[in-house]
């Protein structure tokens, strides 16, 4: 049996689909195990989290860098090669990534984003839909390039937009099914890479 793949999963706050990836690597199927969840910040609720499951939980604390987010990054870096880490996947991190960790990690980082892009890159995605009119929002799951939520998408679901939602209502729903989407599509992609491999 092939060992599985080590992913670490980078955080700034609580990491709801940092818990949802730990949860789906524990099923013996899955081809993925979390090797590493990092913060940038301390106070990141999701490190209790990590650690309470098992998981090595790292901060790599953003403020001694001050403005060299470069420096932060290639500590980061350092930490994750020193753990075999071998596919990064971001659960709301809330740094914008320099050219430096986005090349080192080329076609290995994968985000998720709350809408269906191209659609609705950034923040306040929820809002925006609702904003347009749209009749559907969702979620996407993509490789992380140098554009921000510009990289190749690989996987999306879709959530309707009711007639009486809000931000916040939309939000949750979407939140549900970026849960299961980041799992089903982190688990695609690595069995896709190994059989490349």
């Amino acid at each position: 049996m092939d060992p599985k793949t080590k992913v670490a999963v980078l955080i700034s706050g609580r990491g709801s689909n940092m818990e949802a990836l730990i949860r789906a690597a524990q099923a013996p199927s899955c081809p993925f195990q979390i090797a590493l969840v990092l913060a940038n910040k301390p106070d990141a609720k999701g490190l209790e989290i990590a650690a309470e499951a098992g998981v090595e939980a790292l901060c790599v604390d953003q403020k001694p860098f001050g403005k060299d987010r470069e420096a932060h990054e290639r500590a980061i870096d350092a930490a994750l090669r020193e753990r075999g880490v071998e596919v990064i996947a971001l659960a709301g991190y809330m740094r914008i990534l320099t050219p430096f960790l986005v090349d080192a990690w080329e076609g290995r980082m994968l985000n998720i984003h709350p809408s269906l892009l191209p659609k609705y890159p950034g923040l306040d995605t929820h809002a925006r839909a609702i904003a347009a009119g749209d009749v559907e929002a969702g979620c996407t799951v993509h490789l992380v390039t140098a554009g921000v939520d510009e990289g190749p998408i690989l996987g999306q679901a879709h959530v309707p937009i009711l007639p009486d939602d809000d931000d916040h209502t939309l939000a949750a729903r979407v939140l549900e099914q970026e849960h299961k989407l980041y799992a089903a599509t982190l688990a695609r992609f690595v069995s896709e890479q190994r059989i490349k491999a």
